[in-house]
């Protein structure tokens, strides 16, 4: 902040937890300054804090997973009622705990990829428990006894959910065969989801149905509490809360206020918001829902629903293609921190660098003058330490300078846009300063993936190579490419060098060889041991070398005399002057190699607001147009391709995963065409993926959107297995009522009256496991952020919308929720129309054969 500061930097190392590391360091400091072995008056100040970054993170993502779990069970509540929402909802906290046990078995920690994997399961968590709890009811409708109630309906769905749980579980799968640095990154996210989901299976088929047996009531005996009953346990209720608060315990008092306060608002309204919800609405919408399908499955509707739907997804794939955001390989993110980074010309030193970086820190505060509020320091570094954020400073590098802009976290940014602040000091630094090569660089949100821009040359010949280099340089940057920052190559090609050459006819008539020459010099610069010094038991070379003020001296250098013998015997001394020359000179600071092919890097960064695939997709036009040497070649990798690879990948998973699924329908159903039912709707889903996008025009990003596609694929056919599954068990009952073998086929009114039946039944856990899922997710979505423990704490839920999380896993949020919720309305209308319209078909088909 404009003042001459000591600036240590602290990393810390490898698997070790940061935020412990960072405690540690507090706790350290904390101890100096009590015990006064840090001057009192000594300002010390930490910039860019990366642990309050990670504690935001987590933070966030806890508070997430308790808003999703809060919606759940709301939903829950509105559908079953409060005490089998409560049994539903036990499946939650009961299957994290069961993951958390076995994560810590396999020693993986609690990071952001372990918690965004419990808030993308934490609506499918109870999907499960759904349909066994609303079987049991049923059987219990029916006249079985609890503990009956309880075993034939589960039983009767075991395999159902059995099945619909491995094909969630077969899209994730494959994702953990990821290699590669992106892989170690998201490799967390399909482990927790797999364990998670089993987990739940567990709580469904085994705790679910042994709680259902004992405490589950029957219709009509759920009643409304008595206000006298209600009234002692609100009086006990606010006795605890007061003895906490007395105590000192003042989350723990506040949590148990609001429990007191949803008591008393479930006897006021809650109770009867519940009984309407399930005695009105629910029977409304099943009656609605029944004569929608009674309309589509009517003559050739069934056929004229599908053309339709189909007719839909190429609309929606025409929608992308008209109205789409902007294709993205990660999420964009609001810089949390800006590092400006200028280069001076080599052998500038250390104090023409300060001064330049002392210019252009006053140039920042200029351009930044009217959002001072909204930054927490500036932080400005010359010389040595001078580096990236996953880069570590090596060496001197007086020419260097870097200038850190850390900017307050988000929820106190009053909405303003970094990224903006990113935009004005672009056109304000870039190609203003001649000679000097200045970068503009924002935190990373992900693994590092190159540059955005990194084109590689290559080729045998070094020298040609070095002018091919040039060229193309010369050649993209005179085409002055939107969005490009500025063209820079992985060596310097002009690093100072002082070539001293040899008078060999000189030398020989001295009698001197070039090695006595190259010596001489050698030793004054970089010296020579010449005996060792002991003292005990630890020994000390004893180096012979030009004093420091003579070495960088070139005259100092050169009138050095060379000390031999001539072939006479006698001793002889000769100024180095006598038999060199001298010249100034350029050269290159390294030679890179890949696969056994010279190769030298040019790459440059993206201006803030502008798209890498699009400036990647203008420069590789422009290379097309360069004319190439014979025997040279150019690649684009970096951050393309990464990003290539990645996309790649996701689609083999894709298929892998759609195979498997494949696999596991026709071992459940003995048959083709009612996996091909299934599947079809999995298929059908990029309609609501496609169509959300392009309604809201949101940016498709590879890695994000990708992985929630694959997840919709898992998601997708829970409820159109159950749907299918169902279906097959009223036709095999009805035959058995109507005395038919199980190879014979029901009439087409009886088959119409078992699947508009099965909708009906199913139509319930269907629509509850679609909003479960979808409203788990929802707070991520939108970003909605409240900090339960300041709420109970302080009374302060620090509520704001937006940050990093919703930044980062809002695209996948979205894919799913957009997915699920079309494919939602395609399992109760369309499922049953394709089961219709096979069945119908299959009749037609034995008609005509027998007939033959």
């Amino acid at each position: 902040n404009r003042q001459t500061v000591v600036s240590l930097q602290v990393i810390k190392k490898a698997r070790e937890n940061l935020i412990v590391a960072i405690d540690k360091l507090n706790a350290v400091l904390a101890s100096a300054r009590q015990g006064r072995s840090i001057p009192v008056n000594l300002n010390i100040t930490k910039s860019n804090d990366q642990s309050k970054y990670v504690r935001s993170m987590v933070s966030n993502l806890e508070n997430s997973i308790v808003m999703g779990v809060i919606f759940v069970v709301s939903v829950l509540f509105l559908f079953l009622g409060l005490r089998n929402a409560l049994f539903v909802g036990f499946a939650i906290p009961m299957s994290m705990f069961i993951s958390f046990i076995i994560l810590s078995a396999i020693g993986a920690t609690v990071n952001m990829m372990v918690l965004f994997g419990l808030v993308l399961a934490l609506g499918m968590l109870v999907d499960n428990g759904i349909v066994v709890v609303e079987n049991i009811h049923r059987f219990i409708g029916q006249g079985y006894s609890l503990f009956e109630a309880a075993r034939y309906a589960t039983g009767e769905i075991a395999m159902p959910i059995i099945t619909s749980t491995f094909t969630t579980l077969a899209a994730f799968i494959p994702l953990l065969f990821w290699k590669g640095i992106m892989g170690e990154f998201m490799k967390h996210l399909p482990t927790t989801l797999i364990i998670s989901l089993s987990a739940s299976l567990f709580v469904a088929l085994v705790i679910n149905p042994v709680l259902a047996s004992r405490f589950i009531k029957r219709e009509g005996e759920t009643r409304r509490p008595l206000w006298k009953k209600t009234n002692r346990i609100l009086a006990v209720m606010a006795g605890l809360a007061a003895l906490c608060y007395l105590t000192g315990w003042t989350s723990m008092g506040t949590f148990v206020l609001l429990m007191a306060l949803l008591v008393a608002l479930y006897q006021l309204f809650l109770y009867d918001l519940s009984a309407w919800f399930q005695g009105r609405l629910i029977p409304w919408l099943e009656g609605s829902y029944l004569k929608l399908l009674h309309l589509t499955l009517k003559g050739k509707n069934s056929i004229w629903s599908l053309a339709a739907v189909i007719a839909l997804l190429f609309f929606s794939i025409a929608f992308y293609g008209l109205r789409h955001g902007e294709v993205q390989f990660f999420p964009v993110n609001e810089p949390r921190f800006i590092n400006v980074f200028a280069e001076l010309p080599i052998g500038s030193d250390i104090e023409s660098s300060n001064e330049f970086m002392l210019g252009l820190e006053d140039k920042i505060y200029q351009v930044l003058q009217p959002e001072m509020p909204y930054i927490e320091s500036f932080l400005t570094t010359v010389g040595k330490g001078v580096g990236g954020e996953n880069e570590t400073s090596v060496g001197n590098t007086p020419q260097k300078g870097m200038v850190t802009i850390t900017f307050v976290d988000y929820k106190y940014r009053d909405g303003l846009k970094t990224s903006s602040l990113m935009k004005k000091l672009s056109p304000a630094l870039l190609d203003r300063y001649p000679g000097v090569q200045i970068q503009l660089v924002k935190n990373q949100m992900g693994p590092p993936t190159g540059k955005p821009v990194n084109l590689e040359l290559s080729g045998k010949n070094f020298p040609k190579l070095l002018q091919l280099v040039s060229d193309v340089q010369s050649y993209l940057s005179g085409k002055r490419v939107p969005g490009l920052e500025g063209l820079k190559i992985d060596i310097n090609m002009n690093n100072p060098e002082l070539v001293i050459h040899i008078d060999r006819d000189s030398a020989r008539r001295f009698g001197l060889s070039t090695s006595q020459i190259a010596g001489t010099i050698r030793t004054a610069l970089f010296g020579r041991e010449v005996s060792k010094f002991k003292e005990g038991e630890d020994e000390y070379p004893i180096v012979v070398r030009l004093a420091k003020e003579h070495r960088g001296q070139i005259a100092s250098l050169l009138n050095q005399k060379i000390s031999f013998r001539s072939n006479t015997g006698a001793l002889m001394q000769v100024p180095i002057s006598s038999v060199t020359r001298f010249q100034y000179g350029t050269t290159f600071g390294a030679v890179n190699r890949l696969k056994m092919e010279r190769v030298i890097t040019m790459w440059s960064n993206i201006i803030e607001g502008y798209n890498a695939n699009a400036v990647n997709a203008q420069l590789q036009g422009l290379m097309k147009q360069f004319p190439m040497p014979e025997g040279f070649f150019y690649k684009f990798t970096g951050e393309q391709q990464e990003q290539a690879e990645t996309s790649a990948f996701l689609a083999r998973v894709m298929l892998i995963a759609l195979a498997l699924i494949t696999m596991i329908l026709v071992l459940q159903f003995n048959s083709f065409v009612k996996p091909l039912i299934i599947m079809i709707t999995v298929i059908l889903s990029t309609i609501g993926v496609f169509g959300g996008l392009a309604a809201f025009k949101m940016d498709f990003v590879v890695l994000m959107t990708g992985i929630g596609i694959i997840s919709l694929a898992g998601v997708v056919v829970n409820n159109a297995i159950v749907l299918v599954d169902y279906t097959d068990f009223l036709i095999a009952n009805t035959k058995k009522r109507l005395g038919l073998d199980q190879d014979d086929e029901l009439s087409l009114p009886d088959t119409k009256d078992c699947i508009q039946q099965a909708g009906r039944t199913r139509l319930r856990p269907v629509l509850l496991t679609a909003i479960t899922t979808i409203l788990g997710l929802l707070p991520m979505a939108v970003g909605l952020n409240i900090d339960f423990a300041a709420l109970l704490a302080d009374f302060n839920p620090h509520i704001y919308l937006g940050g990093d999380n919703a930044i980062f896993w809002g695209p996948m949020s979205w894919t799913v929720i957009f997915g699920l919720s079309f494919t939602t309305v395609l399992t109760l209308v369309l499922v049953p129309n394709m089961y219709y319209l096979s069945h119908r078909l299959k009749l037609a088909f034995k008609a005509r054969f027998k007939k033959k």
